[in-house]
């Protein structure tokens, strides 16, 4: 068995955990973060993409309507690189409540969320597709957020502060002598090792799985309720700026321009499973008649993938265990020195990526008080370097494939991802899935689908060397079949056609459900 020494161990690698870890290492502590996938592949790779302003709680959830109006201000100047400033809209439409709008900007000047109303006829001129019987529009500030990028750049900032991450280590085990932490068992997936790490201290950054892992310790499940909402992606931005509709928080209420599509979402459904998130088609039919209200014509455009992700939000006494629309999603640090009688261990719930860096902080601070160490947070000053890559803008990468075109073949059109991107990738992690690379490189998530790029990448990883040609089908099949997830709830209209061509190509021509498989197939 492999074994391993750290002071704390994270575990967990969405937004909170890359956050805590990074505090944990600025701080000086020698901090190791396990998550039993890829960075980001759970919650915090399955949002809408959108940096809160706060405003969609001024009224529903003052508390936490302050925490994301001053958080997206931090997060906006510390990692620019993963932040698109595009602003937002709250807008009435035809039906809405007509004295929401003044009970909004009472609660937006309360909560110190910056927003200011603009005429009808300036919000139609900003968006000429919104629907023209608005009748009330809000301006705030809201933005669009790359997860997948902000989770990186934490995670390299937190290496280079002397962090240690490790993606594809499954927690097995927490080890307490007593009422004292002493270590964390976990096994290597890619490696086939196990590893025990020595520890002080766990911060259980696990969000809707955090259950499972204080039943690791031996200690009852924290009382986290995984809120299941749906998103699906349209084919273009319909919109540039962040719309909302101006009503207390409801089902589909939202539109995000993210990259290069529009995000619609989302529902609120009580669920037990955060590894069993349906996407039901009666669902997906809900977004896309919120999407008419909002854009008339909406359901002309294409959808090209559906998605179901779980908010980590914690039993809130005040409302129904199964109304998780009405939840609070206000944080909560969990000490079990004072509820299990187990110290060394700390559990975070609730909150949403935009305060994935406050939430790091009071977490770090709880674990500070009770170690007596009180160090001082500096994650809302010290900004996180970009890791050579521009501003996040839907031209983001039009100016780099412009000067090497002609000598870096492009592979996936529809992202503008070159040749030399993914082989620089693909180097950094050998053992890595078309999976973890698109997390990177956003390989396959244009309107294709990875119809067209996802057979060039495997035969590029297979060309390169990095993969003998079993595991490079073995690779494209659970890319293929990981893409399936979110495309058959949105089987209709052109999709539909777009289905179909990808099917010939892959079924027809290169029949890849034939092709050699390896003597394990690629499942991670």
């Amino acid at each position: 068995m492999k074994r391993l020494q750290a002071d704390v161990v994270v575990i967990g690698g969405g937004s909170t955990g890359a956050g805590v870890v990074r505090d944990a290492a600025m701080r000086g502590f020698k901090a190791i973060l396990v998550d039993r996938a890829d960075l980001g592949q759970g919650t915090t790779g399955r949002f809408h993409g959108l940096l809160h302003s706060g405003g969609r709680y001024v009224v529903s959830d003052p508390g936490s309507a302050t925490e994301c109006a001053e958080e997206n201000a931090i997060i906006t100047r510390i990692q620019p690189d993963a932040v698109e400033k595009i602003g937002g809209l709250f807008v009435a439409t035809p039906g809405d409540d007509p004295d929401y709008a003044d009970r909004f900007l009472a609660g937006a000047q309360a909560t110190r969320v910056p927003a200011q109303e603009i005429s009808v006829q300036e919000a139609l001129r900003r968006e000429p597709r919104l629907n023209p019987g608005i009748f009330r529009a809000i301006e705030v500030q809201d933005a669009s957020v790359d997860g997948w990028q902000l989770v990186w750049g934490a995670a390299r900032s937190a290496i280079e502060h002397g962090g240690q991450v490790l993606t594809y280590h499954r927690v097995t085990g927490i080890e307490h002598d007593g009422d004292q932490v002493r270590a964390v068992f976990c096994r290597d997936e890619k490696g086939g090792e196990d590893v025990q790490i020595d520890c002080q201290f766990v911060l259980n950054c696990a969000g809707p799985w955090a259950g499972q892992i204080t039943r690791m310790a031996g200690l009852p499940e924290v009382p986290v309720i995984p809120g299941r909402g749906i998103m699906i992606a349209m084919n273009h931005r319909l919109v540039n700026t962040v719309i909302n509709r101006l009503i207390y928080p409801a089902d589909g209420d939202i539109l995000v321009p993210v990259h290069t599509v529009s995000v619609i979402g989302t529902t609120d459904v009580k669920e037990t499973d955060p590894d069993e998130l349906p996407i039901p088609r009666e669902e997906v039919q809900q977004m896309l008649d919120a999407g008419e209200q909002l854009i008339p014509g909406f359901r002309r455009a294409r959808a090209v993938h559906a998605w179901s992700g779980a908010r980590p939000l914690i039993k809130d006494d005040r409302v129904a265990a199964s109304d998780t629309r009405h939840m609070s999603r206000g944080m909560a640090v969990i000490d079990h020195l004072q509820t299990d009688g187990v110290k060394g261990l700390l559990t975070i719930g609730g909150g949403k990526l935009t305060t994935y860096r406050l939430m790091a902080e009071h977490i770090v601070d709880t674990m500070c008080e009770q170690m007596g160490q009180m160090r001082p947070c500096t994650t809302a000053e010290e900004e996180i370097p970009p890791e050579g890559t521009k501003n996040y803008v839907i031209t983001h990468r039009l100016e780099d494939r412009e000067e090497d075109r002609l000598e870096d073949q492009i592979i996936c059109e529809c992202e503008l991802m070159s040749r030399g991107m993914f082989t620089r990738a693909l180097a950094e992690q050998p053992d890595g899935t078309l999976d973890d690379l698109r997390r990177q490189l956003r390989l396959g998530m244009g309107p294709c689908q990875g119809g067209f790029c996802a057979m060039r990448a495997a035969g590029i990883a297979h060309q390169s060397g990095a993969v003998d040609i079993e595991r490079a089908t073995g690779l494209l099949r659970l890319f293929l079949k990981n893409r399936w997830i979110g495309l058959w709830p949105i089987l209709y209209g052109d999709q539909v056609r777009q289905t179909a061509l990808d099917d010939w190509i892959f079924q027809g021509t290169l029949d890849v459900e034939h092709l050699p498989h390896a003597t394990e197939e690629v499942v991670r």
